[in-house]
């Protein structure tokens, strides 16, 4: 259990928030080291390991054409794996994985090719997401330590994003207790 995992589990329990995942090519590694975390059953939804292409469009409702276009290993991909798997169960936030772990490339893509992505809810009142972000990684290593990075990756890149919901939930706090300015 890692302490990205950790915090995360607390800042979604703060927010009263639920979290699903989808995954290629960590397999699993995701919602494991979640679910690791004593607690995580009171915001881990699920998880969909979407190892197969045609998985992708059929379970969590990536374009057809995209995946024939481009293939699995793309950051349109797993951007709309992270919207799909946060639909398909129900979730606030959905976070996804997609890549060339190796030893071969995939797709036209080098081995340590990632794309990692979250996807959350609309900001208050702003009318945009907050989430909707994708990092696109260049991993050195072996299968394994690809795999485990990718899994880092796509952690931090939530906690960033619930450390920054919560940055502007204080914020606005302290707007309202200081009279709207």
């Amino acid at each position: 259990m890692s302490s990205t995992a950790t915090e995360v589990v607390r800042l979604l329990t703060v927010h009263g928030a639920t979290l699903a995942v989808a995954e290629s090519l960590t397999g699993g590694l995701v919602a494991a080291e979640i679910t690791s975390v004593p607690g995580a059953s009171k915001v881990f939804r699920g998880s969909v390991t979407a190892y197969a292409t045609d998985l992708k469009q059929e379970v969590l409702g990536v374009d057809a054409g995209l995946l024939e276009r481009n293939g699995a290993v793309d950051p349109q991909v797993a951007a709309e794996m992270a919207a799909g798997v946060r639909k398909v169960l129900g979730a606030d936030w959905g976070i996804a994985t997609t890549g060339v772990a190796g030893p071969e490339p995939q797709d036209g893509q080098a081995v340590g090719t990632v794309f990692v992505a979250v996807d959350g809810p609309f900001a208050e009142g702003s009318g945009s997401a907050r989430g909707g972000k994708v990092r696109h990684l260049r991993l050195n290593g072996d299968r394994a330590e690809i795999r485990m990075e990718s899994v880092r990756s796509v952690l931090a890149l939530l906690l960033e994003e619930l450390a920054g919901e919560q940055t502007g939930n204080e914020r606005a706090q302290d707007t309202e207790r200081n009279g709207g300015f």
